[in-house]
């Protein structure tokens, strides 16, 4: 089986095995189903939760997409008039109760080809990183000890290497702080002496494996957690900086939006519910306060 073939099965499974789960934690709304195609080639299938008991919306998206690749991104690649393959599970949950995170991922894989149809480049990307309004540092610290255990089985230094990345990437610079705390981010896996494409194929999906170990857990443990007005109020401020990351910085968003993708799935990933309050400061020595000076520099969670 082709690589392009042998990832794109194994992301149709990730897919019901994280929508299944994730309906099971919330307990009533259900992932509503839309399979779409894309003219120039190619397609995907969409999962959208929204108003539950525990996920005010939340997206869990696979695609496969080819054709040319269009002009912006060749003068992105630096490479000439190509044909590409991107497929990819892309995932963004946004919780309801402002005391359980915000959780991102994604695993993709990227194909280039001449016009002859040989490969010219291939690579895998991707990485899961999450986003508390409150911390609870045990939080923090379990979904880091995850993503250390599935990079350990692979290199002693990937989880080192890719949660710098990660730290590097979800960094709101025109705010000078993190999006979050971070996780683990990669990009460009390609075939080397370091390691082959198979071996990479099986370090990406080791981390999307670990994906529901590292997030189930605390969704499970902080959804019943009471909550007031004002904490929610906190939640929506900093959803604003969230949205502000995804339409300033995100190279995938930037992508979908240049090479004609779903609009309705790129932008799955923007909360329903968001507020930007002119000038807005915690009290001090609050919870909120807490946070953000947390999101000043990076941590060592593990």
């Amino acid at each position: 089986m082709k690589m392009r073939e042998q990832f794109y099965a194994y992301i149709e499974k990730l897919q019901d095995k994280i929508t299944n789960k994730l309906e099971e934690i919330d307990g009533e709304a259900k992932f509503h189903e839309d399979l779409w195609k894309r003219a120039e080639g190619g397609g995907g299938r969409t999962r959208v939760i929204q108003n539950g008991k525990v996920f005010e919306k939340g997206g869990v998206n696979i695609s496969a997409v080819h054709g040319p690749l269009a002009p912006a991104m060749q003068q992105y690649f630096k490479v000439g008039d190509v044909d590409f393959f991107a497929c990819g599970l892309s995932l963004v949950i946004h919780p309801k109760n402002p005391m359980v995170p915000t959780v991102h991922a994604n695993w993709r894989y990227f194909e280039m080809y001449n016009k002859e149809g040989e490969v010219l480049d291939q690579w895998f990307g991707g990485g899961q990183d999450l986003t508390p309004y409150y911390l609870f540092e045990e939080d923090a610290s379990h979904f880091h000890k995850v993503c250390k255990d599935a990079c350990d089985k692979h290199s002693p230094n990937f989880y080192t290497e890719f949660k710098e990345k990660c730290d590097a990437y979800f960094w709101n610079s025109h705010r000078n702080e993190a999006r979050g705390i971070g996780g683990l981010f990669f990009d460009y896996l390609k075939d080397s002496k370091e390691k082959s494409i198979t071996e990479w194929y099986d370090f990406v999906t080791e981390v999307g494996d670990s994906f529901l170990d590292a997030y189930a857990p605390i969704a499970e443990k902080r959804k019943g957690l009471e909550y007031t007005k004002a904490h929610q109020n906190w939640q929506e401020i900093r959803r604003g900086r969230y949205v502000e990351f995804n339409l300033v910085h995100d190279k995938g968003t930037l992508f979908g939006l240049k090479t004609n993708g779903r609009i309705e799935s790129i932008l799955m990933s923007l909360p329903p519910h968001v507020q930007w309050v002119y000038d807005h400061h915690p009290t001090p020595g609050s919870e909120e306060e807490r946070l953000l000076k947390i999101l000043e520099k990076p941590v060592e969670w593990v």
